[in-house]
């Protein structure tokens, strides 16, 4: 059996500052404990090493500290973990764990501590962490499988100082949840086989940026060219070559949208052009149709006055004759 290591001095201290700070502990609601655990009068229930392949029953509801690692649990049944309201600290590293959800977690309103490392996760879901909005430190390390975060899985953990998610089987990490984060001051990504190619440019960007957050080497796993170099040098690299490298589609693409303004250009002065021809037609046919109406009305007149002449000659000469 693997043994996951023992918290640091520094990760017990915030533990028990955890545990006292601001928050009075309540009585037992019950007073047994589980069958090859030890509990004690501070609402620790330990229970490491045991060889349980399920989770403790009977655990005293007003359990503050729950500690389950180095066995080989399977699964975290909702149902039983959300009876335990004040719990603030949850070690489940090194057991046999292969998924967790928001159900899981869905009362852990006070869970200020969670290990999940050495187990055998392969994702991590959407909102998986979301009821958890007291979340400080969250490790996820030595999960072979683990390969897929939802980019909204910790969107909702606005309290999340230390994430540590080493040593899995991550190619990519959307960051878009993370960067929100106001209190997040330390995130480990060291040990994954990291894809440094576009997809992975704003994480690079960010380990480059706020460098100080990040523990341990991170480094490029591939392409071949980008392998072994550190997460946070290749940052500039990516941002250059994913926003200006053209590739042969992008040419294509090109010529493409050049044919097409060329030919709508092209039909455009024709339609243009036959327009124009027909509108002076139309006009040249209007302006004679006009001058033909004139010259009609100018014979019309000529023939009237030459017809008022002739009468007026008639009638002299016969006032003459008389």
């Amino acid at each position: 059996m693997r043994f996951a290591p023992q918290p640091s001095a520094q990760l017990r201290l915030i533990a028990c500052l955890l545990l006292t700070a601001g928050v009075t502990a309540s009585p037992a609601v019950s007073a047994g404990c589980p069958d090859r655990c030890v509990c004690d009068d501070q609402l620790v229930v330990q229970c490491a090493g045991q060889h349980l392949t399920s989770f403790p029953v009977n655990l005293p509801l007003a359990t503050r500290q729950l500690i389950i690692s180095n066995n080989r649990i399977v699964e975290l049944p909702p149902l039983a973990l959300n009876y335990l309201s004040d719990l603030v600290y949850l070690d489940c590293s090194n057991n046999s764990l292969t998924e967790v959800s928001e159900s899981t977690f869905g009362n852990l309103r006070k869970l200020a501590y969670l290990d999940l490392s050495f187990n055998t996760l392969h994702r991590i879901e959407d909102r998986t962490f979301g009821p958890l909005s007291s979340l400080v430190m969250l490790r996820m390390t030595d999960n072979p499988g683990l390969s897929v975060i939802h980019p909204d899985a910790f969107a909702e953990n606005e309290a999340l100082q230390v994430l540590d998610v080493s040593r899995n089987n991550l190619t990519f990490l959307n960051i878009t949840s993370l960067i929100a984060q106001p209190g997040l001051r330390s995130v480990g990504l060291s040990g994954n086989p990291w894809s440094c190619q576009c997809d992975t440019e704003d994480l690079s960007l960010w380990v480059h940026l706020e460098s100080f957050k990040f523990q341990g080497a991170t480094v490029c796993d591939s392409p071949a060219d980008m392998q072994g170099r550190r997460l946070g040098e290749v940052g500039i690299q990516l941002r250059t070559l994913c926003h200006q490298t053209l590739g042969s589609w992008d040419y294509l693409f090109f010529v493409f949208i050049g044919f097409v303004i060329f030919a709508a250009g092209t039909v455009s002065a024709w339609l243009m052009g036959v327009v124009m021809v027909l509108y002076e037609r139309y006009i040249k046919k209007k302006d004679d149709q006009i001058n033909l109406e004139n010259e009609d009305e100018g014979d019309e007149t000529g023939h009237m006055s030459r017809g008022r002449k002739d009468r007026n000659n008639r009638s002299l000469q016969t006032s003459f004759t008389v």
